[in-house]
């Protein structure tokens, strides 16, 4: 093949190759998606979220992140974080609304939320990352492995950094309903199944120990999850005899099957809405 043929083929494979994303413009807003094909941090103006105070029954986890991430926001070093425990008890929420209390004064602290299927192209996220001024929060939600998933090894470099170590205006906060990012029944298969059973987890379980922070979140009982209601309701005025309130919510946590921060948000939505008031 000649120069001339090895060129046209250069030159279309150029043509075809995704031009590389643009320094982003991290001021346009508090916080910002990151997507793949093509690589792009979309920006979000407005974030879902709820005040700090609406968070009933996590205040020993609700305090450390807050501590923890002030320090970060004011430019010393901060531990990862990973949220882990029952559905529903406010682990994402409590992210967002840790980041939403900071924001005002510290603008310059960023929510960056990366998907788990996303994690293979996070060593080029930290690259714009490092490079930027300003100071992020990269949030994966719901974050777990199965025994045959190699997306762990791209979280050691956001754990470890490898030799270029973690940037220094980077911390990582994860949720997940595993302690150790991994289905116990496939931890002991491995064990089972491996010619060293201890090394042939240890890599993966051993990813939760590479967070600073760990903070449970366990199930919530009767009377904190009508406080929850209750702290819904005063927030957006919502006015319901007491027994009423007491018996409606008790009976849609059966009719649900499960009692959880999620389920008296759910329950007071229906609640606002039959009684005419806008939540915004």
């Amino acid at each position: 093949m000649n120069d001339q043929a090895l060129n046209r083929i250069a030159d279309a494979l150029d043509r075809m190759a995704p031009a590389p994303l643009a320094a982003p413009d991290f001021t346009a807003a508090p916080a910002f998606v990151w997507h793949v094909e093509p690589d792009r941090l979309e920006p979000v103006a407005q974030v879902n979220r709820v005040d700090l105070d609406l968070l009933v029954g996590i205040n020993r986890s609700r305090d450390t992140l807050l501590d923890n991430t002030r320090r970060f926001a004011t430019g010393f070093k901060a531990n990862n974080a990973l949220l882990w425990g029952a559905r529903g008890m406010g682990k994402s929420s409590l992210v967002k609304a840790v980041h939403g209390t900071l924001q005002t004064d510290y603008p310059d602290l960023k929510l960056v939320e990366l998907q788990r299927e996303d994690m293979g192209s996070v060593a080029r996220l930290l690259n714009h990352l490092r490079a930027a001024p300003h100071r992020f929060i990269l949030f994966c939600d719901d974050l777990s492995f199965s025994h045959d998933d190699q997306h762990y090894k791209s979280l050691k470099a956001v754990l470890d950094g490898g030799i270029e170590g973690r940037p220094e205006n980077v911390v990582f906060y994860a949720t997940s309903n595993r302690r150790h990012l991994m289905p116990r029944d496939m931890i002991e298969n491995e064990r089972s199944s491996a010619i060293n059973p201890s090394e042939a987890v240890e890599e993966k379980v051993s990813l939760s120990d590479r967070f600073g922070l760990w903070l449970g979140f366990h199930p919530c009982d009767q009377d904190e999850y009508l406080a929850m209601i209750d702290r819904y309701c005063a927030a957006y005025g919502v006015t319901v005899a007491a027994d009423t309130l007491r018996a409606e919510a008790i009976e849609w946590q059966a009719t649900r099957g499960a009692r959880s921060g999620r389920v008296a948000w759910q329950f007071f939505v229906d609640l606002a809405g039959r009684n005419g008031v806008h939540i915004a």
